[in-house]
């Protein structure tokens, strides 16, 4: 095995070569790299997993305070969900390398699918009263944790499939770009929520809905994403990951691997704790666990703090989450390529302008406070998460993809195991507790980024088997 440096000459965003940070998901994107119809397919599952999860954050506030029940039991769904989705995600990262990246996001969005679909019938028959609240509270979480074993498998697969197919140099980019399909996602969800809240399905039919859309995105994922099975080609069975991407094939040129790497047979499992990648996982961890405490509370800020009823708060939550994800993409899609920052840089300052966006939103008293405050916590994350997720996949090697994929995606799974009960905690001690604990707990991680020298290194290093 030979172990060398590759030096990324140019920061990212100066150049196609440097691995530019596109201005949309699917710009610089061609016959040399990633068809752009097969991009658009596996950004399509990922989008439609964010905006349902995203949807499903907003509305549960509310129908927990229809058929009251206890705030924290909302937390306890989403913690149990995240559980079972940090455990099973490096199992389904190892069986992307086995069994192809395309069946395990027929897998993850079949989950999905039949996952919603039973919240839906549960929480139907709960506002109906046709369950007592604490069976419908069993039932919910049973059906929701489906999501949490099989959902998340569409992840690792879709960033694995990504990275395999790309060239080192256009990889921070692609993944980047495939990053911002949650920020998307986090726009549709809330925007599209309240128009299926509708008779007779009231506040379960967004779930019903979000399942028929998941139901046409494996349609189009069976259809358009090649059949990249390793058991489907003779010779192939034992291939590790990246390994039917990296030699020509018929929708492009080879994507820069080495095909003694593609061959060299199946990867060990990447552990979180291998130390090119520790850095980034504990950085990945914090700030995610950080999101996710302060978003689960916003829920329940916005019906307390602006009055109303929990279906009349529904518009203002979607207003509140709908500017998050727009300045999210702002962030992605213009100030990333605009101000060429590398992944250290995305981590130090991203973080930095979310502690403030967290600040602000315990101090806002207003709608349009709000609005504003959420709206830069959410820039500032949606500039330290594409950060950490190149960073990570850069420090290894093509045939690591499909462990760094797995390890990834189980770290962002683990930040919503115990967070959203203590963002909860908190919230019920004081409005304001969880958003000025979480923005210091940002600004000590704004110093960890700038004094781990892993998390500061400007040139890549990879092993090239």
């Amino acid at each position: 095995m030979v172990v060398g440096k590759c030096r990324l000459g140019k920061r990212v965003g100066e150049g196609h070569e440097a691995g530019v940070q596109p201005r949309n998901p699917f710009a610089g994107l061609g016959a040399t790299s990633l068809p752009r119809r097969e991009f658009a397919v596996v950004f399509a599952a990922l989008l439609t997993v964010a905006a349902g999860n995203t949807a499903l954050q907003t509305v549960l506030p509310a129908i927990a305070r229809v058929i009251h029940l206890p705030d924290m039991l909302v937390a306890v769904i989403f913690s149990f969900s995240a559980l079972l989705w940090t455990v099973s995600a490096p199992y389904w990262a190892r069986q992307s390398d086995i069994r192809g990246r395309r069946r395990l996001m027929l897998v993850g969005s079949l989950g999905f699918m039949v996952s919603m679909t039973g919240c839906g019938i549960a929480i139907y028959a709960g506002l109906n009263g046709w369950l007592a609240p604490i069976a419908t509270f069993a039932l919910f979480a049973s059906l929701r944790s489906l999501f949490g074993i099989f959902g998340s498998a569409a992840n690792p697969a879709a960033q694995a499939y990504v990275a395999g197919r790309t060239n080192e140099q256009d990889r921070t980019a692609a993944l980047s770009s495939l990053s911002s399909a949650f920020g998307l996602g986090t726009i549709i969800g809330p925007a599209v929520a309240p128009l299926f809240i509708l008779a007779p399905l009231g506040l379960s039919g967004p779930m019903f809905a979000f399942a028929a859309i998941a139901a046409v995105v494996m349609a189009a994922v069976a259809r358009v994403l090649p059949d990249d099975d390793p058991t489907h080609r003779p010779g192939q069975a034992q291939m590790g990951s990246g390994a039917p991407s990296s030699e020509p094939n018929l929708a492009g040129a080879a994507t820069g691997a080495s095909v003694s790497a593609a061959a060299a047979g199946r990867p060990k499992r990447l552990s979180v704790k291998d130390s090119r990648i520790a850095p980034f996982m504990i950085f990945g961890f914090v700030s995610g666990s950080i999101q996710a405490a302060t978003g689960q509370a916003l829920g329940f800020l916005v019906i307390d703090t602006l009055g109303g009823d929990a279906l009349d708060s529904q518009r203002s939550t979607a207003l509140i989450f709908m500017a998050g994800a727009f300045s999210t993409l702002l962030a992605q899609w213009v100030l990333i390529p605009q101000l060429r920052l590398t992944p250290p840089a995305l981590m130090r300052w991203g973080t930095l302008l979310a502690a403030v966006g967290t600040a602000g939103i315990a101090v806002s008293g207003s709608l349009y406070a709000l609005v504003l405050a959420f709206a830069l916590m959410s820039m500032g994350y949606g500039l330290a998460r594409p950060g950490f997720t190149a960073g990570a996949s850069l420090a290894v090697s093509r045939a690591e993809q499909g462990g760094v994929a797995g390890a990834v995606t189980s770290v962002n799974g683990s930040c919503f195991i115990v967070a959203p009960a203590v963002g909860i905690g908190l919230y019920q001690i004081g409005p304001s507790v969880t958003y000025w604990l979480g923005a210091a707990a940002l600004v000590a991680l704004v110093v960890y980024a700038f004094t781990q020298p892993a998390l500061g290194r400007e040139p890549g290093e990879f092993h090239e088997d």
